[in-house]
């Protein structure tokens, strides 16, 4: 039996700080956009008018542990 390692013939170049935190804070208000409409997008800090996002996300919010009745 025979033992064989990859080797790669170029090193992997690391990603920037530079680079990478747009995407960090992008992704970041993205999440927080989010958790705003799984939790708290109904009654008195509702933003749109109607149940509609709350039925949307009424299964998730109790996945995340939420109430909601």
């Amino acid at each position: 039996m025979t033992s064989t390692t990859f080797a790669p013939a170029f090193p992997v170049p690391a990603i920037p700080l530079r680079e990478l935190l747009p995407w960090a804070i992008f992704a970041g208000l993205i999440l927080l956009l989010a958790i705003y409409f799984v939790g708290a997008e109904e009654g008195a800090t509702s933003l749109i008018s109607g149940m509609y996002v709350h039925e949307f996300v009424h299964d998730g919010r109790h996945l995340l542990g939420f109430p909601c009745h």
